[in-house]
Order: C-alpha cells, then sequence, then structure tokens
C-alpha cells in the first residue's frame, strides 16, 4: 500500500492559518483568569500544562507565552508544557519553534524560559495521557471536532454539516460518546482545582459553522469540486464517497450537556462547568477582501489556509493504488479548481470561526 499523503509540514499549518490564531489569541484571558482562580498552595510539584491537538505549535506559541509569564508572577514552581497531537503530526516543527530555530520565526521560542521544561505526546486526546492528579491546566483550540473513528461516510457530502437522517445521527451519537470520553479522560489527569480551557468548533444559536455564516458555504463548496473532479472522469465513485470528514460541530447545549445532570459520569469525576460561550471570529482572508485586497490574490492567500488541515481528507479518499505523484497531482487539481472559484466570484467566500470557549474545572476536594 501506497504512503499516504500527509499534511504539510515544516509550519504550513500555523503559517496559513491565521484566523485560528485570532481565535487562540482571544482566549488568552480566560487561561489567565483560570490561573488566577487556582489555589498554588505551597506544592513544590510541577506546574503540569498540556496543549491538546497542537499541531505544529506557531498558533498557540504567544498563548503559552502570555501563560508562563502569568504563572511566574504568582510561583517559582518548575513547569511543564506537554504539546499533544497525533503520532504523524509535524513534532520536528513544533520542537524547531520552540527552540528558535524555525526559519523566520526568531524570538518566538520558549527555550530559554528558565524552569520550563517541555515535552511531546504522539498520544490522541480520546485517551489518557498523563498519569493520574499530574496535569494542573490543559488547553485546546480547534481540535476535539476531530472524532476517534469515522461512524460512516456521507452520500451526498463531505461533511456532517451536509448530512441527514441514519448519517447524521451516526456522527451525533459518536460525537456524543467522544465528548464523554475526552471529559473522563481529562478528569483523571487534572490534579484537584485543576482547569482546563477548551475553545471547540460548534454550531451557533444562529446555526452558524466553520465555513458558513451566511454567505458561501466552504463545506459544499468542498463537495461541489470534489464530485466535480468524478464528473470529468479524474476520480471514482468510491473516492468520492470515500472524502467523509471525521468531524463533528457540536451545539452548545451538547458541550454543556454533560455538566447539566449532577450524576453524570462527568460531574461524578468532579469536573463542573465555569464558563461556556459562543464567539464567531472573522475570517482575516475575506476581510482583507473587503479591504480593497484584489479577488486573484485573496484566492490565493484563502485556499491554503483551507488546504492546511483538510488536505489529509481529500488525499486519503484516493485510491492508494494509484501512484503517489498522480494522488497528488489530483489534490492539486482539487485545490487549483476551488482557488479559481473564489478569484473568479470572490463575493461571500471566507472562513468565519464559530467556537464555543469553556472553561472547566475540576473539584478541590
Amino acid at each position: 500500500m501506497a504512503e499516504p499523503i500527509r499534511m504539510r509540514g515544516a509550519g504550513y499549518y500555523s503559517e496559513h492559518t491565521q484566523g485560528a490564531k485570532l481565535v487562540i489569541d482571544a482566549a488568552i484571558p480566560l487561561v489567565l483568569e483560570a490561573v488566577g482562580s487556582m489555589d498554588l498552595g505551597t506544592s513544590t510539584a510541577p506546574f503540569g500544562i498540556c496543549d491538546y491537538g497542537a499541531a505544529d505549535g506557531g498558533t498557540s506559541i504567544a498563548l503559552h507565552h502570555a501563560l508562563i509569564a502569568g504563572l511566574r508572577a504568582k510561583t517559582d514552581r518548575a513547569i511543564t508544557l506537554t504539546h499533544t497531537d497525533l503520532p504523524h503530526n509535524d513534532f520536528s516543527a513544533l520542537f524547531r519553534l520552540l527552540h528558535g530555530l524555525l526559519p523566520g520565526k526568531p524570538g518566538l521560542g520558549l527555550s530559554d524560559v528558565p524552569n520550563l521544561f517541555s515535552f511531546a505526546s504522539g498520544t490522541s486526546f480520546h485517551r489518557q495521557i498523563f498519569p493520574d492528579g499530574t496535569l494542573s491546566l490543559g488547553f485546546s483550540a480547534t481540535a476535539m471536532h476531530w472524532l476517534s473513528r469515522l461512524p460512516t461516510t456521507i452520500a451526498g457530502h463531505v461533511h456532517a454539516v451536509g448530512a441527514d437522517g441514519v448519517e447524521l445521527a451516526a456522527f451525533r451519537t459518536q460525537a456524543a460518546t467522544d465528548w464523554e470520553t475526552i471529559l473522563l479522560a481529562r478528569a483523571r489527569e487534572l490534579a484537584p482545582g485543576g482547569r482546563l480551557v477548551f475553545v471547540n468548533f460548534c454550531v451557533d444559536d444562529s446555526g452558524f459553522y466553520l465555513g458558513w455564516t451566511g454567505g458561501k458555504n466552504m463545506h459544499a463548496t468542498f463537495t461541489k469540486h470534489w464530485r466535480g473532479l468524478r464528473d470529468a472522469g479524474a476520480i471514482a465513485d468510491d473516492e468520492v464517497r470515500r472524502a467523509t470528514f471525521q468531524q463533528f460541530y457540536r451545539t452548545e447545549a451538547e458541550f454543556r450537556a454533560p455538566f447539566e445532570d449532577p450524576a453524570s459520569s462527568v460531574r461524578r469525576a468532579g469536573l463542573r462547568l465555569e464558563q461556556c460561550f459562543t464567539r464567531v471570529t472573522a475570517c482575516p482572508y475575506a476581510a482583507s477582501f473587503r479591504a480593497g485586497q484584489p479577488a486573484a490574490e485573496f484566492a490565493q492567500a484563502y485556499v491554503p489556509t483551507l488546504r492546511s488541515w483538510s488536505e489529509i481528507v481529500f488525499a486519503g479518499a484516493l485510491d492508494p493504488a494509484r501512484p503517489e505523484d498522480e494522488r497528488r497531482a489530483l489534490v492539486d487539481r482539487f485545490y487549483a479548481a476551488y482557488e479559481a472559484d473564489v478569484a473568479t466570484s470572490p463575493e461571500g467566500h471566507g472562513m468565519d470561526y464559530v467556537h464555543c470557549f469553556m472553561v472547566i474545572a475540576k473539584d478541590a476536594t
């Protein structure tokens, strides 16, 4: 079997996802507030921080600088910072960033911070990553919409936002199971009094979600151009259907559900919800176009941010028996069609971010 095409390395993700960084920057006050509310006591144990689903680390590095500065104002305890993601993540780029060695990113590293120890884990956040009671603060942004498994493919669309009936029900059930699993794993990891700050994709009360806030629908556009390859005879029907995102955007009510029932397994594990709200972050690429950027330049800047996280889905849907260069050419053709679509008719295109911000605490006793 041919080696599957991976997401691009060398910092490509953070280089092309300005919106994701804006969302994380907006979470900095919540993180600092969470640290401020914690009783650090007289413990000499390290203060353990985790960034779940960190990718190459570039979008959250400013948050960690602020977090560590906030901690140093309260304690001189040793700090451990662990970035986690799946085993095929580009941890090389992550560590080059942390050590100030990534080209074009001078001064962003953390290697000169005294008494700070950096680690990485290639373990999914759907599993427990740390020993019981050893984590002080967990953070995750724009990651936990990824499911632990693909419950089904979708006949007429690439994403659960376009599913209905039994297909949609399968995704919703899987998402509820995964959310409980994620929370119970974090409950075991957290020390008493610890905090979680999660910033997840959601469907808000207006029905808005990532890539659709009233304009042209990003996932519908994905579907159109992927099916366009099939209609042109370039890919087969089974390759069309395999292009199903292993994702689900929960509603705020679905995020809150495990905390609403005092008898739930999550509440019995000691987790309680302190804050929960939704927020839309405008697509910075679309904002540049509205400010006067030429349509072709907008398309050239915008489509790579889509590609940075979606390419793995479309590349993985192609028959692995195809030569690697053929698969790469098909993926390039797909994104070129999307870019031409945006350049020709740019109005309404954009990837506004729709997130649910949550602060979760573990009972102190």
